[in-house]
């Protein structure tokens, strides 16, 4: 299925690292979300009751990276795929999130995880 929605650059703060150092003050995370799903209905109806709310998808990845704390970007990432699997009518789910303030000794943009589920496997 071509149809998507994505939501790409998402910022929170969020208690995430294998230290306890790294979890002790909230640090920025940059989440990006994108869920495959049949489009044609909305498409057709221009009704968002046909559709996923993309509000509601970035309430609930907020909430994850919010309200949750991580050792691995991993395990985040997996957290937002099933949540969104679980709450919405999707097909599949692409998580990156990126941490561009991991403790590493020299320069780099992010360092990034990429975690796709799809419905039943």
């Amino acid at each position: 299925m071509s149809d998507r929605i994505t939501l790409r650059g998402m910022q929170f703060m969020g208690r995430f690292g294998v230290t306890a150092e790294e979890r002790a003050e909230p640090q920025p995370i940059e989440v990006d979300l994108l869920v495959r799903l049949d489009l044609s209905k909305p498409a057709r109806t221009d009704d968002l009751a046909d559709t996923v709310n993309y509000a509601s998808l970035f309430d609930l990845v907020r909430e994850v990276v919010k309200e949750r704390s991580f050792h691995l970007l991993e395990a985040l990432a997996a957290a937002i795929a099933d949540t969104v699997l679980a709450d919405h009518p999707v097909d599949d789910v692409e998580v990156r999130v990126r941490k561009p303030k991991a403790p590493l000794p020299g320069a780099f943009d992010a360092v990034e995880v990429r975690i796709r589920r799809r419905r039943g496997g």
